[in-house]
């Protein structure tokens, strides 16, 4: 399967412009590209030279490229890509720019287990945090879909 994935708050706390702390995505995201599926990176991340309607003021420094942060982390990880913001294999049968994959994984998508907990200390709840994705139970329903095995 294609597999489109979020970044912040999915992958990562939500800490934009930096990037956010683990929150358990790595084992699981490894896993199903073991599997064989494959990994699109679709996110509202991007380097400032794709922003020509926004000052280096509004969105950062010149020097600043946000999407290439959120591919090193994948690249750092040991997590390979199969796309980055557009499934690579989708321009033979549309022009659409929306990524198209089987399954998305997303902070934002309806039906997405969220928590504020980190990972392996449950007493440590966090103030003032958006939730993102609890990846024990994103990993629970990827059984169930038959993307990973118990």
């Amino acid at each position: 399967m294609d597999i489109i994935i979020d970044f912040d708050g999915t992958v990562v706390t939500h800490e934009y412009p930096a990037i956010g702390k683990s929150i358990g995505a790595e084992p699981v995201l490894k896993e199903l590209v073991a599997a064989g599926h494959n990994l699109i990176l679709f996110t509202m991340r991007s380097n400032n030279e794709q922003l020509p309607l926004c000052t280096p003021d509004e969105i950062g420094n010149d020097s600043e490229n946000f999407l290439n942060d959120a591919v090193r982390w994948f690249e750092e990880n040991g997590i390979p890509l199969y796309g980055v913001q557009v499934n690579p294999t989708q321009h033979i049968w549309t022009t659409s720019p929306k990524a198209y994959g089987q399954i998305i994984i997303d902070d934002a998508a309806l039906g997405c287990p969220l928590t504020n907990y980190f990972p392996n200390n449950s007493l440590n709840v966090l103030d003032n945090i958006r939730p993102f994705v609890n990846w024990t139970k994103a990993r629970e329903m990827l059984v169930e879909l038959g993307c990973l095995e118990a």
